[in-house]
């Protein structure tokens, strides 16, 4: 019967290296989490779907070449460093939480991710970035996310980040303020879920 470490194997075609590279992060979410709250402990036991795959599918939606991401909110890593490990470029990770940054710095020396970069402060504490790439997964509805994101997006960027059942009406409400295109694919991993690709973003007078 294939496990959850298979499927993800499968599906993203990652080398036995990176394979390694995820079991070294799965051991180190498991000791860190029994002292502090990273994820819900019931997931613990699917993190190669819940988790991992969830946040590896949306490399599918950036460029062959390497690429300057900021992932905000990166709490455990998901999405940010999970595409960290997986080497699409250079990643900046903001998390204001103290210990979760500690844990993040932790699992960028286990993994090897020299291409990842944390910063310990609120997204709109940190110096703008000049990112091609804005990741996130349950941070703040789209409301709340695209005027941070105008901050640290070059022109041209866009932003991938990954929605559940209310995508729709978050979209709608985030159109009152913002203009921006939107792009819908489904989820690999939940059948609520989406990714949401959105470029040219503009705040309305």
């Amino acid at each position: 019967m294939a496990t959850g470490r298979d499927r993800f194997a499968a599906i993203t075609g990652v080398s036995h290296e990176t394979l390694r590279r995820f079991d070294s992060y799965t051991a180190l979410l498991t000791e860190w989490n029994q002292k502090i709250n990273l994820v819900s402990p019931s997931t613990l036991a699917d993190m190669w779907e819940r988790h991992f795959l969830d946040s590896a599918q949306l490399a599918k939606y950036m460029p062959d070449y390497p690429v300057k991401v900021a992932d905000f909110g990166s709490g455990a890593g998901f999405p940010g460093m999970v595409l960290a490990v997986l080497r699409v470029g250079g990643v900046h990770l903001i998390e204001s939480d103290q210990r979760k940054s500690a844990f993040l710095r932790e699992v960028s020396r286990v993994t090897d991710s020299s291409n990842s970069v944390v910063h310990a402060r609120r997204v709109e504490e940190v110096d703008p970035l000049g990112v091609d790439i804005v990741t996130s997964r349950a941070l703040a509805p789209l409301e709340k996310l695209l005027p941070l994101v105008l901050r640290h997006l070059k022109p041209g960027g866009h932003c991938l980040f990954l929605k559940g059942a209310e995508a729709a009406k978050e979209v709608e409400l985030a159109r009152k303020t913002c203009s921006f295109e939107v792009e819908t694919f489904p989820s690999l991993t939940s059948g609520e879920g989406v990714v949401l690709k959105i470029s040219q973003i503009r705040s309305l007078p």
